[in-house]
């Protein structure tokens, strides 16, 4: 996978060789964003699943599963789709056991590995078609409300398999506007997001790469271009989406809701529906992850020299809290972009798409 931490300077591909090594990417960041996040979690499990002795009895290949869905589960504790995927690839692998943890001996082991695989990559390939479905249902909003759109973190194709879902609509429609006349090519505010700057890294250096205009700035200075009329909508992507409708993305997307809001925006949220958790009725049931204060404290960049550095920001002897999420009640959002459409954020509206029943 990209070893997204190094990003934009450099690009390096690591490769992780068991699951133990997959759920420290996701833990330390090497890899983030809901949808990678949730197939990474996937392949972990697969990976689980390889490891298994071809001797070992079926009570010993469930054993496995439960032992690494505990590890990749503890990665992160926020992203709804790392749950889903762990879930998922388990619960294929574990049924071809049988009932009991039976099964029939001959082939069994391939089975269960097949199983997971196959499990971990139809994750992957779905998230891929439910980005491209978003981009294609999401376009539609530069032609309702205008070219000029602001963004928070990144979910783009590096915080996804492929496409994204925040940016999604974003790639289609200058896309189309490439190829028409009549269409005016997006403009992106992207917030740089502190304190990992995934805007300012990671969203700039796809629309970079994708020739698409854009402009980075500081997340306090959204408020002010929504002030001065300068932004027509805002996307922004989720890590969870509770059943209520409640939206659980990086800090700092309530901020620009609420800004939205007192100015007249349209604040959209782009995910695929694996994102939604129907056993969180409100963004309130939602464990925020609180990560070290040092993010808070030190940034790393890259020197005049061409050398990568880490350096202290904050008074010596200040602390630091470091919430990574927030919770954006669903009133303020105008509407949630899926695979299938885009719907309320109201409890009819996500239930109408969720993959899943309450448990």
């Amino acid at each position: 996978m990209i070893e997204q931490r190094r990003l934009p300077h450099n690009f390096e591909v690591v490769e992780l060789s068991n699951y133990v090594e997959t759920a420290a990417a996701i833990k330390t960041m090497v890899v983030r964003g809901a949808g990678a996040i949730g197939a990474t979690a996937g392949f972990a499990m697969a990976q689980a699943a390889m490891a298994v002795p071809a001797s070992a009895t079926a009570t010993e290949m469930e054993q496995a599963m439960n032992e690494a869905a505990v590890v990749v589960e503890a990665a992160r504790p926020t992203a709804q789709n790392l749950f889903f995927a762990v879930r998922t690839v388990k619960a294929a692998a574990l049924e071809t056991l049988g009932p009991g943890g039976g099964g029939i001996l001959d082939g069994l082991h391939d089975r269960f590995v097949k199983a997971a695989v196959s499990s971990a990559q139809a994750i992957a390939d779905d998230d891929a078609a439910c980005c491209k479905a978003i981009g294609e249902h999401g376009a539609v909003l530069f032609e309702m409300h205008g070219h000029r759109v602001s963004t928070h973190c990144n979910a783009g194709w590096l915080a996804f398999v492929d496409w994204g879902s925040a940016l999604s609509p974003i790639f289609v429609a200058n896309a189309q506007a490439s190829t028409s006349n009549s269409k005016q090519k997006p403009f992106v505010w992207v917030d740089e997001t502190r304190p990992r700057l995934q805007g300012a890294n990671l969203t700039a250096w796809e629309l970079e790469h994708q020739a698409i205009a854009h402009a980075v700035i500081a997340d306090n200075a959204t408020g002010h271009y929504m002030r001065t009329g300068e932004v027509d909508f805002v996307i922004v992507g989720s890590d969870r989406i509770a059943a209520n409708g409640d939206v659980v993305n990086k800090i700092g997307t309530y901020s620009s809701a609420v800004c939205a809001a007192a100015n007249g925006i349209p604040f959209y949220v782009a995910a695929p529906t694996t994102t939604i958790d129907p056993n969180s009725p409100t963004g309130d049931a939602v464990e925020i992850e609180e990560r070290d204060g040092e993010e808070v404290q030190y940034t790393t960049g890259v020197l005049e020299c061409g050398t990568e550095a880490t350096v202290r920001t904050t008074s010596p002897g200040s602390p630091a809290r470091n919430p990574a999420f927030d919770v954006t009640p669903a009133h303020l959002v105008a509407g949630i972009i899926t695979e299938h459409g885009i719907v309320p954020a109201t409890p009819e509206g996500i239930a109408k798409v969720a993959r899943y029943q309450p448990s």
